[in-house]
């Protein structure tokens, strides 16, 4: 399996540094948060800072260490009722279509936002209006995508507007581009009053998105309700809170791995690990190694 990390949370100060650890400890792929990489670099300015230059820098430098990016990461909000902030946005997402080429990535990747500025979680979300606004939004971005030969590709995340595999499929057919992609997270899916029916979901994602899922992102649970969650947050770094869930590094929860696993052996999909750090990371490689290797 094609197992790589999210840069980020591996040891380094700068870009160099983050990628020969992550060669170090074995991973051969890497998910880009390039402001959370390169010192100075701002999202907001994002359109200028996006240089030819830049993108060779960040070739020679995954080239230099054997890496390749499945993932460069925009996660930005598309459904701002703002709409001079909306086109800022658009331009931006623009901007890394056209660098994810030059470097060769696989993906630029985004979450579906919110139908507010602050892009939080509210009830209307969830409604078939929210939907309609990031259908609208997302195609132009896409067809972009196809203009410049990249793939774009949407995180369903169960507190935005794309909130289950069932408004990803929706969103897929609407649009009806072979440059638009999904990127499964499992743990994204679920929440504290769903995960008593985790592998159901978890199979209901693979089955509807399958066939266009062109990335997994890796992590585990624990209800944060539980002794072992409150215990899990306050003792390993880099863990989230999610949705009532304790979000943690690939083998430390509950998360059954064998439909993804199965999933990514059978159409050669990537992996990247999230929320782990330099102390676990090889840890949770080596869990879904096995996983893998059995199936």
């Amino acid at each position: 399996m094609n197992i790589g990390i999210r840069l980020h949370d591996t040891a380094g100060a700068n870009l160099a540094e983050h990628l020969s650890a992550a060669r170090a400890q074995g991973f051969t792929c890497v998910h880009l948060a390039l402001g959370k990489l390169i010192p100075g670099f701002s999202m907001a300015k994002a359109p200028e800072l996006l240089t030819d230059e830049l993108a060779a820098q960040v070739k020679a430098e995954l080239e230099r260490n054997g890496q390749t990016c499945v993932l460069l990461g925009c996660y930005l909000n598309l459904c701002s009722p703002d709409m001079a902030d909306h086109e800022k946005t658009v331009e931006i997402y623009k901007a890394h279509l056209r660098f994810a080429k030059k470097i060769g990535a696989l993906l630029v990747g985004t979450e579906t936002g919110a139908p507010n500025t602050t892009y939080s979680t509210c009830p209307e979300c969830y409604t078939e209006e929210a939907l309609q606004l990031f259908i609208d939004r997302v195609t132009p971005v896409v067809r972009y995508a196809e203009e410049v030969g990249q793939l774009f590709a949407i995180e369903p995340v169960i507190r935005h507007i794309v909130s289950t595999p069932k408004r990803c499929e929706r969103v897929l057919k609407a649009v009806n581009s072979p440059n638009l992609k999904v990127i499964l997270d499992a743990v994204n899916l679920l929440s504290e009053d769903n995960v008593h029916d985790a592998k159901a979901i978890i199979l209901d994602g693979v089955q509807r998105l399958g066939k266009d899922v062109s990335l997994l992102h890796m992590k585990d649970f624990v209800p944060y309700a539980e002794e072992r969650g409150q215990q899990l947050r306050a003792t390993v770094d880099n863990t989230d809170t999610f949705s009532n869930l304790v979000s943690c590094a690939c083998g430390m929860g509950d998360m059954d791995y064998a439909p993804l696993c199965a999933l990514a052996k059978e159409r050669d999909i990537p992996m990247t690990l999230e929320n782990t750090n330099p102390g676990n990371a090889v840890a949770a490689r080596e869990h879904l190694e096995k996983i893998g290797a059995k199936l």
